[in-house]
């Protein structure tokens, strides 16, 4: 199962990321957010992170121009669109990109069931909340195109393993505080995600 490390403000919490296992960073470009990062100190960071390295730009109402803008500027390898988009505005892109299911319901997991997207639990604000998906509704479903989010900790992530998803994103499960990582969750979550 793949994991991405989502929120990542600074090029240490990155490192250590990546040096537990990690298959993806993802940095937020959503003012709104505590976990904000600067166009421009999030280029800083990936000039210095190795290769092989997925590197996801988070997006929330967001224009086509502006995410290619940021996209291009800060060297993303994907966009996640975390608001209500189309097939023909993911088409648009000039950059590939995850869609975000903000489910409600079972039925919404299956929303762009064609593609690689995300599930989070669906929240009036957008991504950090800690709000769990029912892992219920994913009994019997093909779950090899979902990335899992929401409410994930390094407590919690070894039951959803059983449901075989693409990967699991998390952000606030392993903060030491908003925008700051723990290093001990960051690799006691990867561990377990990947490697127990």
């Amino acid at each position: 199962m793949r994991v991405k490390i989502c929120g990542i403000t600074n090029l240490e919490d990155a490192l250590v990321a990546i040096e537990a296992g990690a298959d993806a960073l993802g940095f937020v470009f959503y003012p709104d957010s505590p976990r904000y990062i600067d166009p421009a100190k999030a280029a800083m960071i990936v000039a210095d992170l190795p290769p092989f390295v997925e590197r996801v730009g988070l997006f929330v109402n967001a224009s086509k121009d502006f995410i290619e803008e940021v996209c291009k500027a800060t060297n993303m390898s994907l966009a996640q669109l975390h608001f209500d988009v189309d097939e023909e505005f993911i088409e648009s892109l000039a950059i590939k990109a995850l869609p975000v299911v903000r489910a409600r319901s079972k039925d919404d997991i299956k929303r762009f069931a064609n593609r690689y997207r995300l599930v989070d639990a669906y929240v009036p604000q957008f991504g950090g909340a800690g709000k769990r998906v029912a892992l219920e509704w994913f009994e019997g479903v093909d779950c090899s195109k979902i990335i899992l989010a929401g409410g994930l900790t390094p407590q919690n992530v070894g039951e959803v393993k059983k449901y075989d998803f693409y990967g699991v994103d998390v952000s606030s499960g392993v903060e030491a505080k908003k925008g700051k990582k723990d290093p001990k969750k960051v690799r006691e979550f990867i561990a377990k995600a990947k490697f127990e």
